[in-house]
């Protein structure tokens, strides 16, 4: 079997040869450090005893616990015991192209693009499988391994499936009755419309008008598929690309904070800890001392 393809430096988490996904098993005793990560993952407890630690604050962690991270999050192991962890990671790159479609499936909507976003989740998702919905996250989670002895050019399609599979039965399980309804096309059009503009200083009346549609029937059909606002919703996502700007850039923060689209400095500043528990530069500092860069291979440049 070929060892995972993830690099690790000061704390940030990606993957070394381009990776689109891979699944497998890590053993953690004692301690895991705060780290962050370059992609997406989630974490599946199958084995031991542990402590997961966030921002959210310290989760005692049992055998069939999911944890779903966004890309920017950051956690940690405590207290860990033989602390068996089946992780699934996928590429930012991945979600954004291959499966661009989930935004419009309710329940993988749900999983990958808002519910980790709303209440107050802050870019993180938790579940609890049953027994068989376990044993089913397992089986697709171990054709995802083998697959990794495999050359990606000629099993893309192989990874894409297999992920695929693992993230319907998690969407099931986690999702449930919270998202049932078909995503309305406004919704996902108002997204990506706010995603492709961060700078851009919206406003609601502004957006509703770019749809075709009144403030108040907006806000009511984006709040009934992702739980929030359309500004809120907005909010979560320049957050995360600020998050990635500070660990992936050399921009200054009062330029990252412009980009987004909060020029005020104490505003993004204010935003940015509400988020992540932490100030913009005590995370670019602890995650990468400011000098970690990713190039086109996905290999931090120094």
């Amino acid at each position: 079997m070929s060892e995972p393809p993830v690099g690790s430096d000061r704390g940030l988490l990606y993957f070394a040869d381009g990776s689109l996904a891979y699944a497998g098993h890590y053993m953690h005793q004692d301690r895991h450090p705060d780290h962050t990560h370059s992609f997406l993952e989630i974490a599946v407890m199958v084995g031991g005893a542990g402590r997961h630690r966030s921002v959210l604050g310290d989760q005692q962690l049992s055998i069939g616990d999911v944890v779903l991270l966004r890309p920017g999050v950051w956690h940690g192991y405590e207290q860990c015991s033989s602390l068996d962890l089946y992780n699934c990671c996928f590429s930012v790159d991945l979600l954004h192209r291959e499966l661009a479609w989930t935004r419009e499936d309710p329940l993988l909507g749900y999983l990958l693009w808002t519910g980790p976003y709303a209440m107050q989740r802050r870019g993180m998702l938790t579940a609890h499988l049953s027994g068989s919905e376990l044993a089913e996250c397992i089986e697709h989670l171990d054709a995802l391994d083998k697959l990794r002895a495999h050359p990606v050019g000629a099993h893309r399609g192989d990874i894409i499936g297999r992920l695929t599979l693992f993230l319907s039965v998690l969407a099931r399980a986690v999702a449930g009755e919270q998202a049932s309804a078909p995503t309305h096309p406004a919704v996902t059009q108002a997204m990506r419309l706010m995603e492709a503009d961060l700078a851009r200083r919206w406003s609601l009346t502004e957006l509703a008008d770019h749809l075709g549609l009144s403030a108040g029937y907006l806000v009511r059909i984006f709040k009934a598929t992702t739980g929030l606002p359309p500004v809120a919703y907005l909010s979560r996502h320049r957050v995360e690309t600020a998050a990635n700007l500070l660990l992936h850039t050399d921009e200054p923060i009062t330029q990252i904070a412009q980009d987004v689209g909060w020029p005020d400095q104490n505003y993004f500043a204010r935003r940015f800890r509400s988020h992540y528990g932490l100030s913009a530069s005590t995370y670019r500092a602890r995650f990468t001392h400011g000098t970690v860069r990713l190039g086109a291979t996905g290999k931090p440049i120094h």
